[in-house]
């Protein structure tokens, strides 16, 4: 992810004039055209575009925007699957359903609105993943789990997500994938006399665009989102 973000800074940075880098513009679109591959309508059907959600600071609006600009850079009217990571709770504090669910609202109001088709979670355990299925309006359709914390799926998780038709995935993903440090970190390195302390990360998207038949990845990246402090 820090390459990514990297690559495309330095790239986008020689390429914009040296005012309009310091300009102090409300929004900054950083984007390397050639490095985005629109889908071509006449081939939507034939793709799975999925994506999978980090909130870096809890702001449950972030799903919304994060939706939309997927869609946009990609050239879909709706998003096949989004699946969402926790967001970042207080230290000393576990996650709950009440947490939760302002997010899951979110989600829930774009695939009413289709703009996704289905959604899922992220990192639950069967209580938790059982507690959001009973509230839920629109089900979790699949639950990831992560195979560094476990070798083998939990007996009682496998038999709730079976029970209720919920797929259970794995992935191996860090529990944080961009810290705010680490972000600001390559703005400082990538564009020049950028006051990078005043940039926070809000969320990260990754995309995959899969052909359905063969099961082949054609396509993939990152979307991320930052806001600069005024102060």
């Amino acid at each position: 992810v820090r390459d990514c973000i990297q690559k495309t800074l330095t790239e986008w940075s020689s390429k914009i004039s040296q005012d309009q880098n310091q300009e102090t513009l409300e929004v900054l679109e950083c984007t390397v055209a050639q490095a985005i591959e629109k889908i071509n309508p006449e081939e939507r059907d034939e793709l799975k575009v999925s994506a999978k959600l980090f909130i870096v600071g809890s702001n449950s609006s972030s799903i919304r925007d994060a939706v939309d600009l997927a869609c946009s850079a990609l050239g879909v009217a709706q998003l096949d699957s989004v699946i969402i990571a926790p967001p970042p709770v207080e230290d000393g504090t576990n996650l709950s359903l009440e947490y939760l669910q302002p997010y899951w609202k979110e989600l829930e109001n774009l695939v009413q609105n289709k703009k996704i088709v289905a959604i899922g979670t992220s990192d639950l355990d069967k209580m938790l993943l059982e507690q959001l299925y009973l509230w839920a309006q629109v089900k979790p359709s699949s639950n990831q789990v992560n195979l560094a914390s476990c070798c083998v799926m939990p007996p009682d998780l496998t038999a709730f997500a079976k029970e209720c038709d919920i797929q259970l995935l794995t992935h191996n993903d860090p529990k944080e994938l961009l810290c705010e440090a680490s972000f600001q970190e390559v703005l400082q390195e990538s564009i020049q006399n950028v006051k990078a302390n005043k940039w926070i990360p809000l969320w990260l998207l990754r995309y995959s665009v899969i052909v359905k038949s063969r099961g082949i990845i054609k396509s993939k990246g990152y979307i991320i989102q930052a806001k600069r402090n005024a102060s």
